[in-house]
């Protein structure tokens, strides 16, 4: 099996509603590659952490968010959510396909980023 990609759990929400816009242009380009490249096949590494899309976010700062807590927030809802844990490996689609049943068809999605400088974007 090929070496899992890290993704935050929150991100499997941004990637569902990714439309090219982002925090700059770098940032959205990255996001798109990284998006082209999630098979579903691609194993991914959930984290509660830095991950691949947040290597080219200008609130990274040395692999750590200006807002820990909040996207921390994010991801360890998104992870309850959908029966997962910090660190589980499992196929990209398979996430995708939980995030999608257990968040964003459920209507859930605002409970958990609402807040969200990007909510008006999932919101259409």
């Amino acid at each position: 099996m090929a070496e899992a990609t890290a993704l935050r759990p929150h991100h499997g929400m941004c990637l569902a509603f990714f439309v090219g816009e982002g925090y700059s242009e770098g940032f959205s380009a990255h996001m798109g590659t990284v998006k082209r490249h999630l098979s579903e096949e691609t194993p991914v590494r959930l984290t509660v952490g830095a991950d691949v899309i947040c290597a080219a976010c200008p609130n990274n700062s040395g692999g750590v968010c200006e807002k820990p807590a909040l996207v921390a927030g994010y991801d360890n809802e998104v992870l309850r959510l959908c029966g997962l844990s910090d660190g589980q490996v499992l196929p990209y689609g398979v996430f995708r396909d939980l995030v999608h049943t257990r968040i964003l068809a459920a209507g859930r999605r605002r409970g958990i980023c609402g807040g969200c400088q990007w909510d008006a974007l999932c919101g259409e």
